[in-house]
C-alpha cells in the first residue's frame, strides 16, 4: 500500500513538473539576465547607463515575476526526489528478516556447521 501511495504521489509530481518546465526555464533565464544587469548596474559610472540598466532590470524583474508558477514546479521536483528516495526504504525488509524464523534457523545452522 505504501508503494501505491508513492506511485500516485510520484505520478502527480511528474505531471506537474512536466507542465511547468517552460516557466522554470523562463524563470532561470530571466533571473540570470537580471543578475548580470545588477552587476553591470553596480559597475556603471554614467547616470544615463544606470537609468538604462534600471529600465532593463525592471523589465526582466517583471519577466521573473510572470514566471512565478515555476516555484510549483520546483516543489514538484522536490516531491519527486522524496518519492525516489523513499521507494526502496529498507525499514520493512530488515524487520521481516529478523523476525523470520527460517532466516534465523539458517544463521544458527551455519554457526553450528562451522564448529
Amino acid at each position: 500500500m505504501k508503494k501505491f501511495g508513492l506511485c500516485i504521489a510520484g505520478g502527480i509530481a511528474t505531471i506537474i513538473l512536466l507542465s511547468t518546465i517552460g516557466p522554470m526555464v523562463g524563470l532561470l533565464i530571466s533571473l540570470a539576465v537580471l543578475y548580470f544587469i545588477y552587476k553591470q548596474f553596480l559597475k556603471a559610472e554614467s547616470t544615463g547607463w544606470k537609468i538604462a540598466l534600471g529600465i532593463f532590470g525592471v523589465i526582466f524583474l517583471m519577466a521573473s515575476i510572470s514566471n512565478a508558477p515555476a516555484i510549483i514546479g520546483v516543489v514538484a521536483a522536490y516531491i519527486l526526489y522524496l518519492v525516489y528516495k523513499n521507494w526502496n526504504s529498507s525499514k520493512h525488509s530488515v524487520v521481516k528478516e529478523e523476525s523470520d524464523p527460517f532466516v534465523n534457523f539458517e544463521k544458527q545452522w551455519n554457526e553450528i556447521k562451522n564448529y
